[in-house]
């Protein structure tokens, strides 16, 4: 089935069109087969590009008191500031430690403990 047909119905030579058969020989015959094998069934993406996550705390310049934590860290200097704040919270874990040798809670509760803290901090605006 040869046949050559226009969208005005006319046979012949008024059209030209690449169409040649009936929809069922286009889409099942040969050429499907073919184009099928030419289609790479596995296609290969590169890598996302992904930014590097900040270590920002949630409840940054929020809190009871991440007022006066901000103004001391304007005052004193971001250093010296880190430096305090490092101390404090050492000194802080250190009695979160004691405690939990006096109650007789093991290293888990322990660790528990410290991560609430840390939590209760970012709440209240001690780490804003």
């Amino acid at each position: 089935m040869a046949t050559s047909v226009c969208a005005t119905g006319f046979k012949g030579g008024l059209c030209t069109s690449s169409f040649h058969g009936s929809w069922r020989t286009s889409t099942a015959g040969e050429d499907y087969a073919a184009l099928a094998r030419s289609v790479r069934t596995n296609v290969r993406v590169g890598k996302p590009v992904r930014l590097m996550p900040m270590m920002r705390n949630v409840n940054e310049g929020k809190g009871l008191f991440a007022p006066i934590v901000v103004i001391t860290r304007q005052i004193i200097g971001k250093k010296t500031f880190n430096q305090l704040r490092g101390k404090a919270i050492a000194l802080h874990s250190q009695v979160i430690t004691e405690f939990c040798k006096s109650i007789g809670a093991d290293a888990k509760q322990r660790q528990g403990l410290i991560r609430l803290a840390k939590k209760n901090g970012e709440k209240l605006g001690f780490l804003a």
